[in-house]
């Protein structure tokens, strides 16, 4: 059914006195009212995303309690130095453009709490590898981004550390090793036969990185070639 003139006409008035120039107003008023509207919206933004990286946030849904408890047994929430490592600190990349993605993709977590698909004990256990594997494939992939914001190889002093510490460290870092390559279960606990699926996560990211890199080493040469001739 179509609208009536009279509809038409609020609706036609209204989107002009949205986009119309207003005469009262001088475009020096206009400028800086867009601007200190923009440092509202930014703050307000920036103010939101900050708080979905609180702690209390990221355990706000009743299906994190598992993790929650588990998560406090671990060094990461009580040590001899008082450090603590808060969920965000491992899971919500620092960099802009990583942390805005990964803000993205956390909407599938929203769908999953909402249809109950860990709602249960059981149903926890039984997705425990699945969701372990996801985040050691997204570790490996990024070198522990995460990690290395609070550890890093060049500022450790093996001399202080225990000696197989500082051992498997050493050895980390002659064999191009990444953090979580030996700290699967630093925060949470491990499922079953976990090692195996690791080792299968690496070697599907190893494959991934060949077929890339054969990938660019063709279209180089095509490039070259159709440059020749």
């Amino acid at each position: 059914m179509a609208d009536s003139p009279e509809k038409r006409g609020l609706l036609g008035r209204l989107w002009n006195a949205i986009w119309t120039p207003a005469v009262m107003f001088s475009s020096g008023f206009l400028i800086l009212a867009g601007f200190l509207a923009g440092i509202l919206f930014w703050g307000g933004f920036h103010w939101t995303l900050e708080l979905t990286n609180t702690e209390e946030f990221c355990v706000s849904c009743h299906t994190m309690e598992t993790n929650l408890g588990e998560y406090r047994e671990t060094i990461h929430y009580n040590n001899h130095s008082g450090v603590r490592a808060i969920c965000s600190d491992c899971h919500v990349p620092d960099e802009w453009n990583h942390k805005i993605k990964a803000k993205i993709m956390a909407v599938k977590d929203v769908y999953h709490e909402l249809v109950g698909t860990i709602s249960t004990p059981e149903k926890y256990e039984d997705h425990r590898l699945a969701m372990a594997s996801a985040v050691w494939k997204k570790m490996k992939a990024s070198d522990s981004r995460e990690c290395r914001n609070c550890h890093n190889f060049d500022y450790m002093d093996f001399t202080i550390q225990e000696t197989r510490a500082a051992s498997e460290h050493q050895r980390a870092i002659d064999n191009g090793m990444t953090c979580i390559d030996c700290h699967q279960g630093i925060a949470h606990s491990l499922p079953p036969n976990y090692l195996e699926t690791y080792e299968k996560v690496t070697a599907a990211l190893e494959d991934e990185v060949v077929q890339e890199h054969a990938a660019a080493g063709d279209d180089i040469r095509d490039f070259l070639n159709n440059s020749s001739n």
